[in-house]
């Protein structure tokens, strides 16, 4: 009887036991998860949107730990990093070319403006605003260029694009960090346009670039026949000139008496028949005088010498 009734106590003070540690863990574990509810940590680049019941707050969280109201409140992560936007932006350019363009958008949400877009956009902002504005600016840009010139001003184009797209979604709270057109393409036909039009270019350049050089030489051996006629002119002028020199010293060394020995020199004995009055020779020379030395001397080489006598 004793070991019954001793027997019998010990399943109610177990029960009791283990109440008690039921107890304690669904404490210790509603603490835990009040505590995790609590609790709302916002990653690195990104604005915590607070909700409160369904209704956006307008008051948003930072990067980091943050305290919340369990079960009341809720945080929504928005990226304010840098994300890419790719697309394919088919268009129409001035002269009603087809231009298929791929384009690249770097973009990212302004961290006040998180609240806004969630509330008014919601996460799937990059289809309800981005596309549409991106399509938009490609075509009303490209409409403004001919497709020529869409290649030749392609940086112009792009920066013109850029511009419009950043005023069209600013109004959103979306900032363009970047715009890359990545490619044009264009028609076949158009290729084959633009071809011909390059190699006819390419042919007319190196035509004129022949001319060029044709005028070039030409213009060379013009100044070899220009130098060498002046060469030769001046040549001509210092031999005439040394001519006049030489004439002018030989002018002047010629005298009275230089002339009239010359004449001498050149005499034959034979007086000149001279009719008239005027009986004296050329340059002042007295005939008689001439004769009377021509005969001095003839008598001079008739007398003999003493030898013979």
């Amino acid at each position: 009887m004793r070991n019954a009734t001793f027997t019998g106590n010990l399943p109610r003070n177990g029960k009791i036991k283990v109440g008690k540690l039921i107890a304690i863990l669904t404490i210790v574990l509603a603490a835990i998860i009040l505590l995790c509810s609590s609790a709302a940590i916002v990653p690195s680049g990104h604005t915590g949107v607070v909700v409160t019941l369904g209704k956006v707050s307008n008051n948003s969280m930072s990067e980091g730990f943050h305290l919340k109201l369990p079960f009341v409140q809720s945080v929504v992560n928005i990226s304010n990093q840098i994300q890419v936007y790719e697309v394919d932006a088919p268009a129409v350019s001035r002269d009603l070319q087809t231009v298929s363009s791929t384009i690249a958008v770097n973009y990212r949400i302004q961290s006040a403006e998180s609240a806004h877009i969630y509330q008014n956009i919601g996460i799937d902002y990059q289809a309800v605003v981005l596309m549409p504005a991106v399509q938009e600016s490609v075509k009303s840009v490209t409409a403004r260029y001919t497709a020529e010139e869409l290649i030749t001003e392609r940086s112009a184009v792009g920066e013109e694009i850029k511009e419009n797209l950043a005023v069209k979604v600013s109004e959103y709270g979306l900032l363009i960090e970047k715009f890359n057109i990545v490619n044009f393409d264009f028609s076949a036909e158009f290729n084959a346009a633009i071809e011909q039009k390059q190699v006819a270019e390419q042919n007319l350049l190196k035509t004129k670039t022949e001319q060029e050089q044709a005028i070039v030489i030409a213009e060379a051996e013009a100044k070899k026949k220009i130098i060498a006629a002046e060469a030769e002119a001046a040549a001509i002028l210092e031999q005439a000139q040394a001519q006049a020199d030489a004439n002018e010293l030989l002018n002047n060394s010629l005298t009275e008496l230089v002339l009239q020995n010359r004449m001498l020199e050149k005499w034959d004995g034979v007086l000149p028949k001279v009719n008239g009055t005027d009986s004296s020779l050329l340059l002042g020379l007295d005939i008689d005088e001439a004769a009377a030395k021509q005969n001095t001397q003839t008598q001079s080489n008739n007398t003999p010498n003493d030898s013979e006598s």
